[in-house]
């Protein structure tokens, strides 16, 4: 299992998300800093991935069309306790039918692909750690998920947010405008992902200011999501888990509507994980719940 994980640690690629701030590293490659990440793993073990999640249809629609999916595990041997979770969100959209068939294929086939490729490698059952890299193998799982909607939802589409943990490292796979945060336990709220959406565009172009973005007729209008015309990029990113902090997944029912300060609030002042998704739900139906909402939120300790 050391081996295993010494071996995925060492094929992460050095990438990092163009919202981080300066001061989070990417992953090690080298011989050296593979001895860094071992001290840090040694630190950090055992860990606690405590998981939340909440849902609701909103206020102001009549089905609901987002979709959750997550698993974590922990496998203990004479070593250490090395973590694996699979976490996604997925906010579907094209009808009542089409949207919400499209965010469950997501969530079932992402998680499968996950499953197969890495999970059995994990327990031990296969042995040989794959030949691609975990950015490379999140892509292709993403593309499998493409290639399932395409084909099993006609018409529909859906946003996805995946976060796959394995040892001290998330790889985020992100296609649309549902979201990632990390919240450091230094009071720190960082957005990974970056939303695939018109208005974004325009104000990362300087043509709306981000109060006009708020209110934009057009701010549901995504230019990458999955469904849509191939070819599909997917935004990949690796990263050290936020330790002692939470990572937070959401569809823009939450985001949208509760700003971000609100929303660390709620998490920095909750009892637990579950009282914290809950509560946020309840902010984004008390700001008028013009839409589906979804939150998941792990808390990583040790």
């Amino acid at each position: 299992m050391k081996e295993f994980i010494r071996e995925l640690v060492k094929k992460i690629k050095p990438i990092k998300s163009p919202a981080a701030s300066d001061d989070v590293q990417t992953a090690p490659l080298s011989d050296e800093q593979l001895q860094t990440v071992s001290i840090k793993e040694e630190k950090y073990f055992p860990i606690q991935i405590m998981v939340g999640s909440a849902q609701s249809v909103g206020r102001q629609r009549d089905h609901n069309e987002d979709a959750i999916l997550f698993h974590s595990a922990v496998l203990s041997d004479a070593e250490r306790e090395q973590p694996f979770g699979i976490f996604i969100v997925a906010d579907g959209m094209g009808g009542h039918e089409n949207g919400e068939l499209a965010s469950s294929i997501a969530c079932r086939v992402m998680a499968e692909y996950l499953v197969n490729r890495l999970y059995y490698a994990f327990l031990g059952i296969d042995n040989e750690p794959p030949l691609d890299s975990i950015q490379e193998i999140m892509e292709q799982a993403v593309q499998k998920t493409q290639q399932a909607v395409l084909s099993m939802s006609k018409g529909g589409g859906t946003t996805l947010s995946a976060a796959l943990l394995v040892g001290g490292q998330i790889t985020v796979a992100h296609v649309g405008d549902s979201r990632i945060y990390f919240i450091y336990p230094d009071g720190r709220m960082q957005t990974i992902t970056q939303d695939h959406s018109l208005v974004r565009k325009l104000v990362e172009l300087g043509q709306i200011t981000e109060s006009e973005a708020s209110v934009h007729p057009q701010r549901n209008v995504l230019y990458r999501a999955i469904g849509q015309s191939e070819p599909l990029q997917v935004e990949v990113i690796t990263n050290p888990v936020p330790m002692n902090g939470h990572m937070l997944l959401c569809s823009d029912g939450l985001w949208g509507v509760v700003p971000e300060n609100e929303m660390f609030k709620v998490i920095s002042r909750a009892k637990n994980v579950s009282d914290a998704t809950q509560q946020l739900i309840d902010a984004a139906n008390a700001a008028g719940g013009p839409d589906n909402i979804s939150a998941l939120l792990v808390h990583f300790c040790h």
